[in-house]
């Protein structure tokens, strides 16, 4: 009866740390990289990116976490790294929507799904160059995930986040504070 309960428990454990905790480490793991952008944004400031456009501010109304990176990916070995990391992430109980491999290429839209809703979106594209990984977290009706990687909106998802708070639009605090 012990080792049964012990079984189960550790079993549950291993299962709730699943992809989130994936993701929070690959997040954690590569924000303090050289030459990477990373976006974490807080929930009061979503309603600022639903201004990309009417398709996004309808899928980002009920977004509980977002995250954009972009990282450098410019040698074969640091891209089959990064790929094999997303492939380590969207292997536990993730759905792959969406696949085009090419070389060392690799654009993928994976979900994760609880009854009739999508509770995660993880898209990631590597060109042998740069690489971006676009996550959200919520409640999504699937339609509107098809429709978004349809219409490749996840590009302009993540366009539209380093414009939001892209440095050149950010005032320095000292300004902020003579303006006052």
């Amino acid at each position: 009866m012990l080792k049964r309960t012990f079984f189960i428990v550790s079993l549950v454990f291993v299962v709730s740390c699943g992809s989130y905790n994936s993701i929070d480490s690959f997040y954690n793991a590569h924000k303090n990289d050289d030459q990477v952008t990373a976006v974490r944004v807080p929930q009061f400031m979503l309603s600022l990116i639903g201004n990309i456009s009417p398709e996004i501010k309808s899928l980002i109304g009920n977004t509980k976490d977002l995250r954009y990176m972009q990282f450098p990916s410019a040698t074969p070995a640091r891209t089959q790294f990064l790929n094999n990391q997303m492939n380590t992430i969207t292997g536990n109980s993730f759905i792959e929507v969406y696949r085009k491999n090419d070389d060392l290429r690799r654009n993928v839209i994976s979900v994760r799904e609880k009854k009739n809703a999508v509770k995660e979106i993880l898209i990631y594209n590597n060109n042998n160059v740069n690489g971006s990984l676009l996550y959200f977290n919520g409640d999504f009706d699937p339609e509107k995930v098809r429709q978004m990687a349809q219409n490749e909106d996840s590009q302009k998802i993540g366009e539209g986040l380093i414009d939001q708070y892209s440095m050149k639009n950010l005032r320095p605090i000292d300004q902020m504070e003579d303006k006052n």
